[in-house]
């Protein structure tokens, strides 16, 4: 399984979690953004050339409103990408967040 595939000039980056899967879901959000920062500069890209964003909640109900003020702190207003937020059973019960982005390289 590949982090980060790059085809013509799309940036595709696989599904991103925290490091620490302990750490409530402001932190595992804000953690698993600067992951996705760290791997778009490594392809040459940035947070203002994603295009789509899927955000994964493993309880949509509860850490919903939590989760998109730290979303809407990181995304560039003038750039924002299109995004889909759903509740998905993730693969470890502690994970809260994944979240998989597109982007122009």
């Amino acid at each position: 399984m590949s982090a980060t595939v790059i085809h013509k000039q799309t940036v595709y980056l696989s599904g991103q979690v925290a490091e620490d899967v302990t750490a409530d879901i402001r932190e595992q959000t804000t953690t698993t953004l600067n992951k996705i920062d760290l791997l778009l500069k490594e392809t040459g890209s940035t947070r203002e050339n994603i295009l789509s964003a899927v955000l994964y909640l493993r309880d949509i109900d509860n850490d919903f409103a939590s989760m998109n003020e730290v979303w809407d702190s990181w995304v560039p207003e003038e750039s924002a990408p299109v995004r889909t937020c759903v509740e998905a059973h993730m693969a470890r019960p502690s994970v809260l967040v994944e979240i998989t982005v597109i982007a122009a390289s």
